[in-house]
């Protein structure tokens, strides 16, 4: 590793710690409590939460997305390491028939919530009439009245902190040379 390259390394992370405290130092957005449907029935925002204060919520695109795909197959094996501080729910727009069955293929064992039609994709930012989907995530906070936030958010691409491989891929002489994920 050159000193240019450590020096550059050092620099995103200050940026990254940076970005992290003007996360947590904007307004949290109030939020109702949404709806969903999930293979056992209907389930309100504020019961995702369990006994924590916090949730995330992953917006995927659904079965028809490789990289989304991709993104669940990461959480997959995150998913222990990051409950132990937050509960966390994937949404799509797939049916919850649909999703029990990508989620059986790919061995996944998180939680899954379909906002087929509803309001909560949209209003959170993760779809609009002119761009269709978009994947990222959503941090939500109860408060001690029941009342709900979002506290942050982020949309997912390629090269992203969410997904690892392209940052491995850079390390290789020709980088991605091209790969997408299947």
């Amino acid at each position: 590793m050159t000193a240019k390259i450590r020096k550059i390394e050092m620099q995103i992370e200050a940026l990254k710690q940076e970005l992290g405290k003007a996360r947590r130092a904007s307004r949290p957005q109030k939020v109702r409590d949404y709806s969903f449907k999930t293979a056992k029935g209907q389930v309100k925002l504020s019961q995702l939460f369990g006994k924590s204060d916090d949730l995330l919520v992953v917006h995927n695109m659904g079965r028809s997305c490789n990289y989304c795909t991709m993104w669940a197959d990461v959480l997959a094996g995150q998913i222990t390491h990051i409950e132990r501080r937050a509960p966390i729910v994937v949404v799509s727009p797939d049916t919850p028939t649909v999703q029990q069955k990508h989620a059986k293929a790919r061995g996944w064992k998180f939680k899954m919530i379909s906002d087929r039609g509803g309001k909560f994709t949209p209003d959170m930012g993760f779809k609009s009439k002119e761009s269709g989907y978009w994947p990222g995530v959503s941090a939500f906070h109860k408060n001690e009245d029941g009342s709900i936030v979002r506290t942050g958010s982020t949309y997912f691409c390629p090269g992203d902190d969410y997904c690892p491989p392209w940052r491995y891929f850079d390390l290789l002489k020709d980088g991605a040379k091209g790969w997408e994920p299947i």
